[in-house]
Formats: structure tokens, C-alpha cells, sequence
């Protein structure tokens, strides 16, 4: 049964990684992550929409269920904008989110994708992940 959890939890987080856009409000393209990745790991769906670009937002709805049955932790988080230009980066971070259902711990690496940023309505959004 951990075992189909465990599977179930990381298809799911390979799916949203493979699904593509991003977003977060913060000052910089860094800190949109940021606040996205911490909003998830405290299960708060708002902070998550907030940092979303309006084309991720139902995306970040899906991602927050998709961990409604297990409790989250941050570790490690380092994030630096990687490329792009203008409106539109890439950042990629380092750490670990770490599932915890029950006695077991499912660590997914955060360095596996790394996120599309764009400016909407002049602040940085996390609106996605890279398809490179």
C-alpha cells in the first residue's frame, strides 16, 4: 500500500512537472519560485495562486490536491535564474520537498525541472516548468 502511494505521489508530481507554464508574485524571478515552492510545502493554496501567472493558476490548484493526503517539508532550497531574457526566465533551484505520509518519506529532488518566470501585471510569476 506505501508503495502505491509513494508511486501515486511521484506520478503526479512528474505530471505537473511535465504539464508546462509557471508563476509567482515576488520581486524577482527567484523569489516567484520561491514563494511558490514554500506555498505548497505549507499547503497554502492561496500563496500559491498569488504567485502563479494567471495561466498557471488552475495548475497550481491540481498540484495542491494532488498532495492533500501527505504532509510537506522544504529542505534546501537554493534557487538562481538559469537563462532567458525580458519578461520570460528561467530558475532553477536545488532541495528537496519532502512527502511524509505516515512513516515513510518520499524526497523529490526540485533540481529534476527547472521553472518558466514571467512578469504579469509588472511583479514575477511562477508560470510553469521549462521544457528544456
Amino acid at each position: 500500500m506505501h508503495r502505491f502511494i509513494r508511486s501515486l505521489l511521484f506520478a503526479a508530481w512528474v505530471a505537473f512537472c511535465i504539464a508546462g507554464c509557471a508563476g509567482s508574485a515576488s520581486g524577482n524571478a527567484t523569489g516567484a519560485v520561491e514563494s511558490y515552492l514554500k506555498a505548497l510545502a505549507e499547503r497554502n493554496l492561496n500563496g500559491m495562486i498569488a504567485a502563479s501567472c494567471a495561466d498557471w493558476e488552475a495548475n497550481a490548484r491540481l498540484e495542491y490536491d494532488s498532495f492533500t493526503a501527505v504532509t510537506l517539508q522544504l529542505e534546501g532550497l537554493e534557487c538562481r535564474q538559469s537563462g532567458g531574457q525580458g519578461d520570460t526566465v528561467q530558475v532553477t533551484c536545488a532541495g528537496s520537498l519532502i512527502a511524509n505520509y505516515g512513516n515513510e518519506d518520499l524526497r523529490i529532488d526540485i533540481a529534476d525541472r527547472p521553472f518558466k518566470v514571467i512578469k504579469e501585471a509588472g511583479e514575477w510569476r511562477m508560470c510553469g516548468y521549462s521544457q528544456e
